[in-house]
């Protein structure tokens, strides 16, 4: 079994784990550590979530992922009010992954959710991430019951931290830490600093 550090990131919805994980990733591009995989962002109209888009980190594309709007004919698939568009999460999300474990120092996976695992591309992409002897940053759904979700709580391999009002703000320098040692116990950082 690869050796490398998984960290997921939980909490409530809106807690802060997708801003959590941005400024993670800001600090290690900031120290010349490549970063990839896909990012979903909140799309907000008049300040209220209407829905969400999907990004690959690289080449910034995005799409909307799932939107109050998209209606049942359009997207059989719903979770709570939301139609989610599963072509945009194999079109942009899964190759996104893809290119991640190819050529990215550090994958990440924003989110492991409710939505997301409808696709099963993106389940068996996120399923081959962790076959990776590199280090991997996920934000996960903290009350799912999906398998996928399940599997990976139980996995020795993967550090769990919570976000929480009282952690927010050191939190992303906790998880730089870990994941700067494990590049260098890896044999990766001297690489990446030269």
């Amino acid at each position: 079994m690869p050796k490398a550090l998984k960290v997921g990131i939980t909490g409530l919805p809106q807690a802060g784990k997708t801003d959590i994980l941005l400024r993670v990733i800001g600090m290690l591009e900031s120290e010349g550590i490549k970063v990839g995989g896909m990012v979903t962002e909140a799309i907000l109209e008049g300040g209220k979530r209407v829905g969400f888009n999907i990004m690959d980190w690289e080449t910034k594309e995005k799409d909307i992922m799932a939107h109050k709007d998209i209606e049942t004919e359009t997207s059989r698939l719903r979770v709570e009010d939301y139609g989610v568009n599963v072509e945009a999460i194999d079109r942009i999300g899964v190759p996104a992954i893809m290119r991640a474990i190819e050529e990215a120092d550090v994958i990440v996976i924003d989110e492991i959710g409710r939505m997301e695992v409808l696709s099963p591309n993106f389940v068996e992409a996120v399923k081959e991430t962790f076959d990776m002897d590199k280090p991997l940053i996920i934000t996960l759904h903290k009350k799912s019951r999906n398998p996928l979700l399940q599997d990976i709580r139980r996995r020795d391999d993967v550090r769990i931290l919570e976000v929480t009002p009282i952690n927010q703000s050191i939190l992303p320098y906790k998880i730089v830490k870990l994941v700067k040692e494990e590049l260098d116990n890896l044999g990766m950082l001297d690489k990446i600093e030269r």
